[in-house]
């Protein structure tokens, strides 16, 4: 970092997470809410990966993609919360530098590479609806891999570009993050510097990191829904569009705030309106992704009664 003579000017070694609230109380009830959230994501989303990992019947390419998702999801709030859960009972809300060129970088690797995710997965869900007798043979696993290893070095690389541009910057004192969390829009407003041209960088990105994906999404599902209303059987014609609605309802919860954090310019952003949108694409979604997929899945449900088993004693 650069030092700079003014005293409104300084080079940091660590910054301040001002969280939610400064009231104790208030701290201790989001301690009990978030405490829970992040332990039944945890569960939720590994209880995911063991029934697709021990259920053969659940190795195929969707349930391989979901797994990897459910990985992502646990290694995405394990990044944000236990920080977030300690800073709300205690009163030293310090990150070292490093500390929070490295939350930010991490989280942004897997941010990136959960969107770019999304997109596969709605590419299997066009190859399975569109081209049924020939599936097995185009999704094969070597493909599969591929397209995982694929979002993950998007995320590599474009997360590196973001955090280079953000902390190549010289930062002001007092060094109090408006956020629970180093996260890129809200680290910029300390910059002693014109950021002007980082919300250029910061929108491009956006666009290429959310709304090609997005594209993507949405050129497969006016595919699928193009040949599911070609099914005359009702009953397949529902279980087509059941298979595809999960998938559409997360891509929303995930998809919609960060556009809005990602590619709004920062004069116009707003602490608290961003704080609520990073809860829910980063905490909310996280935890609801594993109900959304498993709460009206036969498939995922029989593994568990497997597991479990309850499904035999049912018999």
């Amino acid at each position: 970092m650069q030092n700079f003579p003014s005293d409104n000017h300084s080079s940091v070694s660590a910054f301040i997470l001002l969280g939610f609230s400064r009231n104790s109380y208030i701290n201790a009830i989001l301690l009990n809410i978030f405490l829970r959230l992040y332990l039944s994501t945890l569960v939720g989303n590994g209880l995911t990966v063991t029934l697709i990992h021990v259920d053969s019947r659940l190795h195929t390419p969707m349930y391989f993609f979901l797994s990897v998702l459910s990985m992502l999801d646990m290694s995405y709030v394990t990044t944000t919360v236990p920080q977030m859960l300690v800073h709300l009972i205690c009163q030293k809300k310090t990150i070292s530098y490093v500390g929070c060129v490295a939350q930010m970088y991490i989280f942004l690797v897997l941010g990136i590479t959960e969107g770019w995710l999304f997109s596969v997965m709605a590419y299997d869900r066009y190859v399975a609806i569109c081209y049924p007798l020939r599936y097995k043979v185009i999704m094969t696993p070597w493909l599969c891999g591929a397209m995982v290893v694929f979002c993950g070095l998007w995320g590599i690389s474009c997360s590196l570009v973001y955090t280079v541009f953000t902390m190549r910057l010289p930062y002001c004192v007092p060094n109090e993050i408006n956020h629970f969390f180093c996260e890129v829009p809200a680290v910029l407003k300390l910059a002693c510097a014109d950021t002007s041209f980082n919300d250029q960088v910061d929108f491009i990105l956006g666009f290429i990191l959310l709304l090609v994906p997005l594209s993507f999404i949405l050129a497969s599902y006016v595919c699928i829904f193009a040949t599911i209303l070609k099914i005359r059987s009702t009953q397949s014609r529902l279980k087509a569009f059941s298979t595809c609605g999960s998938h559409i309802t997360v891509v929303t919860m995930f998809c919609g705030p960060a556009m809005f954090m990602y590619m709004n310019p920062g004069a116009n952003a707003s602490p608290e309106r961003d704080k609520k949108l990073a809860l829910f694409y980063n905490v909310i979604s996280a935890f609801l992704n594993p109900i959304i997929y498993s709460l009206r899945n036969k498939d995922v449900k029989r593994a568990f009664l497997k597991l479990t088993g309850w499904g035999r004693a049912s018999e």
